[in-house]
């Protein structure tokens, strides 16, 4: 088979004539090659040659660049050049051997057919030529092809080596699958269930990098549920896996939260590519496992669930080695208030209940609600008709309020100096009650949002908390 009319940028004919004059073999390989059968775009490009891939990305650069925009990676004989709006990743051909306790392979210079042969995936294993006799001839063994029109993942030799040998591959098989909507080819799911126990040597950061590539891909619960399924989703994010299984007492069970939790994150994806939303969407229930109490009366409950949930965030970010940042307080705050939309919409939709909502979610508000939305997974018509009736009135009433902009971008119309420097008092705690008061006022619209009702209303209210 024959790519040319592939190969329309230019770089690829430079590339080409430029190993040529080297006498030197090269070949575009990996993401690039299976993105052409898949049409999809691409502007990093990955080639190797079968000698040194720095040597060649060095005479690349000069002759695109002048020498600039090269970068060279001596420890892992690799280069970069950055030419015309493209990344170009240079490689020696190589063959590897591994030692059983570490995934960084002992690295040897090898052939092109040693190089395919150590790639993960077939579909992630065929070259295109671009030295001048073979321009766009297609090298592809292990028939990528054919498994890329079948949607399959398969790997070019024993699956068993090659996850054994990189068990990180089992993470970017799970990944891929969700990514192209494929399926894992049997054998190779089976290696994968045969080898979890080795992602043990991966760190924490590799598989969150992989979890965070299924995580933004078009159906998430894809991957989750391959990662269960195989065995590694216990081994790489137990609170995830603690949601699994229904228990039933007199006859009543309650519903999988797993598959619930998954549903929400779909829902989610469908409407938002913000990846930490998706994020609190996955955990929005972890809470429920620890709540988890049966009551004769009303059957299986979970009170509290958000907000136990809440506070395990920062342990389960710690425990994966995700970012314990702004990130993380993000994600812990809308675990925390998820039931509050439903919650507001029951009640009646008091204004103050709204305003209450608004100050708290904040500038994170539609969100919130996106998640809570989301979080509606019932077989039961008239219930999800009921519920999404609710968020229709709140969202209503929330757009009615008046001062919905100021209390979700929420500061205190008063200040605690003007306290402190009108009644001369130190700082202590009683400033914070004032202001506590003041704000619990405007929630409850007994006062507008303004410092001067504000003020006038500390000054009221003062003789309770201070002698004056």
């Amino acid at each position: 088979m024959n790519l040319t009319d592939d190969l329309k940028l230019p770089v690829f004919r430079q590339i080409g004539e430029i190993a040529d004059s080297m006498g030197r073999e090269v070949y575009v390989v990996g993401g690039y090659v299976r993105d052409i059968f898949l049409k999809r775009h691409s502007s990093d490009i990955d080639f190797v040659t079968v000698g040194s891939g720095i040597d060649l990305a060095t005479q690349v650069a000069q002759h695109l660049n002048r020498g600039n925009g090269l970068s060279v990676f001596a420890s892992y004989g690799t280069a970069q050049v950055k030419a015309n709006h493209l990344e170009l990743e240079f490689v020696g051909a190589r063959r590897e051997s591994y030692n059983r306790d570490s995934r960084n392979p002992i690295v040897e210079d090898g052939t092109l057919e040693d190089d395919q042969n150590r790639r993960d995936f077939t579909i992630n294993a065929m070259a295109i030529c671009l030295n001048s006799k073979r321009f766009g001839e297609l090298v592809d063994p292990f028939n990528g092809v054919v498994d890329l029109h079948n949607g399959l993942i398969r790997t070019p030799l024993d699956p068993d080596i090659t996850f054994s040998d990189d068990p990180l591959r089992m993470m970017r098989a799970i990944r891929f699958a969700t990514q192209l909507d494929f399926t894992i080819q049997p054998e190779t799911f089976e290696a994968i269930r045969r080898n979890r126990d080795r992602i043990s040597i991966i760190t924490k950061e590799r598989i969150n990098d992989e979890l965070s590539k299924i995580m933004r891909s078009q159906k998430p619960s894809i991957g989750f549920r391959l990662l269960d399924e195989c065995g590694l989703l216990e081994l790489i994010f137990p609170a995830v896996f603690a949601l699994k299984g229904v228990e039933t007492k007199e006859g009543k069970g309650h519903k999988d939260n797993f598959y619930h939790t998954l549903q929400v994150v779909d829902n989610v994806a469908a409407k938002s590519d913000n990846e930490w939303l998706r994020w609190a969407a996955l955990l929005h229930d972890i809470g429920k496992p620890v709540t988890k109490r049966y009551d004769e009366r009303i059957g299986w409950t979970f009170h509290n669930h958000n907000f136990i949930g809440e506070k395990m965030i920062p342990r389960v970010f710690k425990q994966m080695k995700l970012p314990l940042n702004e990130k993380m307080k993000y994600v812990a705050k809308l675990v925390g208030l998820h039931m509050r939309p439903q919650s507001v919409g029951e009640e009646g939709v008091s204004d103050s209940g709204v305003r209450r909502l608004i100050t708290d979610a904040g500038p994170d508000l539609e969100d919130l609600m996106t998640l809570a939305e989301a979080d509606i997974t019932s077989k039961n018509p008239a219930k999800v008709r009921r519920q999404l009736e609710g968020f229709a009135a709140l969202r209503q009433r929330m757009s009615e309020i008046n001062d919905a902009d100021a209390l979700r971008n929420w500061k205190s119309p008063i200040d605690g100096h003007e306290i402190m420097e009108y009644f001369k008092i130190p700082p202590s705690s009683v400033i914070k009650e004032i202001k506590d008061a003041v704000k619990e006022a405007i929630l409850e619209g007994e006062i507008p949002y303004s410092h001067e009702a504000a003020w006038e209303y500390a000054l009221r209210i003062a003789p309770r908390y201070i002698n004056v």
